[in-house]
């Protein structure tokens, strides 16, 4: 098992749950929800804060797949945000730190179990679920690795920097 704190992302269309590890990778804890900022990107600004602060090994976002394993509408979109924080860590000093994506079939669902079951009321559930759901992303990703000795789930690519072609004034 690698050494370092990991972050865990759920992206959703309103909020982003963030958690995060314990340096030696065993267990998740939740860490803040963020609103969701589609204009502005201030949602991967504040992650990108957390990433410097906590010196972050690695960021793990949810991708939220079909039960059949396909990618609909959500995954998408959860991508796209996964690529915007990719992005933006390449533009800063910690342009190093990798972003993965980890399947999260039903961790919403699990998230308002677990907190039902737990006795928290359902008009609370908001405030909480998405931190909840992305403890549930991490201890998923880290009970991967300790399974398997290796990084969880899809690793993204840095992303290329536009560069122009001969012959061209651009």
């Amino acid at each position: 098992m690698r050494h370092g704190v990991r972050l865990g992302i759920d992206v959703g269309d309103v909020r982003v749950g963030v958690a995060s590890s314990d340096p030696s990778g065993l267990l998740a804890t939740p860490v803040e929800t963020v609103a969701r900022d589609l204009d502005h990107d201030t949602d991967i600004d504040r992650v990108l804060d957390l990433v410097r602060e906590m010196s972050v090994l690695e960021v793990v976002v949810g991708l939220p797949r079909s039960l059949d394993g396909g990618e609909g509408p959500a995954a998408g979109k959860a991508r796209e945000w996964a690529q915007g924080l990719r992005r933006a860590l390449g533009e800063s000093e910690i342009e190093n730190t990798p972003v993965r994506l980890m399947d999260e079939r039903l961790s919403t669902v699990d998230a308002h179990r677990g907190l039902r079951e737990s006795g928290v009321a359902g008009r609370h559930h908001r405030d909480v679920v998405d931190q909840v759901a992305a403890v549930l992303i991490l201890q998923t990703a880290l009970d991967t690795e300790r399974a398997t000795g290796a990084p969880p789930g899809e690793r993204l690519g840095r992303p290329r920097r536009r560069t122009p072609r001969k012959g061209t004034n651009t």
